[in-house]
């Protein structure tokens, strides 16, 4: 937008003016969103011959007889799981703009969305549970009960083999159960083998037996998880705050301090090699780690034995020591990670999202919002606008060949107008 320019000087009226310059103010403006119905008009023909009928098929809908475009799904999809916004919001700010759409008819279009996309939910299915190293975790969900809610659970395995260099993508699987039972993650690990990054719940044991059918699962600790006892009670940060607030000070464990520099060195190792070649990674820890978990465990054991058995520290200390093995086992194999964060970040959604959407409706909502999961953090995982391609693939998979799915997983995917310019090309 151009302003108009002076015709007379605002000093002496004159008008011999010349122009030296300009200069450009910037404002940042929203233009409301715009909705729109389109009629798609079919005619009919009848022939004079036959007799017969004919008209072109009508456009494809998500729901039979539906009336949502994709790209309305696809906002209202990503609305609800992606921005943790509850189909009620969504309702009343819609009904807002103009558009009334009932709670009950929102819902029918997030079953909808589900089933058509259960087919790239399965295949990403199957690329995590390829994979030779998994991460593992849970977290919980609030189940809507008769007058209360229920705490179940909601599971995730990443895949995520960036850290030693390898090209497969990543990708993330949600699972969903009413409770924290061990038969669930034995369930979902029932055709895997291979390596397990994981937290100690005891609900995983079964899955590290020798004999586990198909094959073993090789369990790797959490150094995180190690950490962070002895970080609390080494909390400097912490003291120093309370110091300033004027508050009581806590005491400071001198050997949670020297547990807390020692792990730190293996991390900063770790930062090093963070993407190098397993055989890469795996020769570094061999040189400079291993001296470095060696000292780490004659120094525990010996400070161990000095502490009684309910102290804190002896706990915290009992918990790396009974799993050793666990977590020594990324010393012989660089595949392996220090942490278990992958996962962690995988669920950061969830425990943010409960704040605002405050319960699951049901247990058929509790899978909805799993396989909705799935389908969203594997698309950030792999720098993909979760709602643009969510638009592109309800679009489109209707009459996507079927035996070229996997062209519309997140990894693979380039939207159609992409498509469409190098076939012209």
């Amino acid at each position: 937008m151009v302003e108009p320019a002076p015709t007379a000087c605002a000093c002496c009226g004159g008008s011999r003016l010349r122009k030296l310059g300009e200069d450009v103010t910037e404002t940042l403006e929203v233009i409301p969103r715009q909705w729109k119905v389109i009629q798609h008009v079919r005619e009919k023909f009848t022939c004079r011959d036959c007799e017969k009928i004919s008209q072109a098929p009508a456009p494809f809908h998500v729901t039979a007889r539906g009336w949502a475009g994709p790209s309305l799904l696809a906002m209202i999809l990503f609305e609800k799981f992606g921005q943790h916004q509850p189909l009620n919001r969504q309702a009343e700010r819609y009904a807002k703009e103009g558009v009334p759409l009932s709670l009950s008819t929102l819902a029918d279009q997030v079953g909808a969305g589900c089933a058509a996309l259960e087919p790239l939910i399965r295949r990403i299915e199957a690329h995590v549970f390829a994979a030779p190293r998994l991460h593992g975790d849970d977290t919980t969900v609030p189940v809507l009960a008769k007058g209360k809610t229920d705490t179940g659970r909601c599971w995730v395995y990443v895949r995520d083999d960036r850290p030693f260099g390898e090209p497969a993508p990543p990708a993330a699987m949600f699972y969903y159960s009413r409770d924290r039972g061990g038969e669930h993650p034995q369930a979902h690990l029932a055709k895997y083998s291979g390596l397990f990054q994981a937290d100690a719940y005891g609900g995983y044991n079964k899955l590290y037996q020798p004999d586990r059918q198909p094959g073993p699962i090789l369990e790797a600790a959490c150094w995180v998880h190690a950490r962070r006892p002895f970080f609390i009670m080494a909390d400097v940060a912490e003291n120093a705050r309370r110091k300033a607030r004027g508050s009581t000070t806590a005491v400071i464990s001198p050997l949670a301090l020297e547990a807390v520099r020692r792990i730190d060195a293996l991390f900063e190792i770790e930062r090093t090699i963070n993407g190098e070649t397993a055989e890469r990674r795996r020769a570094v820890r061999q040189e400079l780690s291993a001296p470095l978990v060696a000292a780490l465990e004659s120094w525990m054991r010996e400070s161990r034995a000095k502490l009684s058995r309910g102290n804190d520290l002896a706990k915290a200390m009992d918990y790396m020591l009974k799993r050793w093995t666990a977590f020594t086992r990324f010393l012989d194999d660089g595949r392996i990670c220090l942490s278990n964060n992958a996962a962690e970040r995988a669920l950061r959604g969830i425990a943010l999202g409960r704040k605002s959407w405050l319960f699951a409706g049901s247990d058929r909502g509790g899978q909805r919002a799993a396989a909705m999961y799935s389908l969203i953090v594997t698309a950030k995982m792999n720098d993909v606008d979760p709602q643009a391609w969510l638009a592109d693939v309800l679009a489109r998979i209707a009459g996507h060949p079927a035996h070229r799915l996997d062209d519309l997983l997140p990894w693979n995917w380039r939207p159609l107008s992409r498509v469409a310019n190098s076939q012209a090309a």
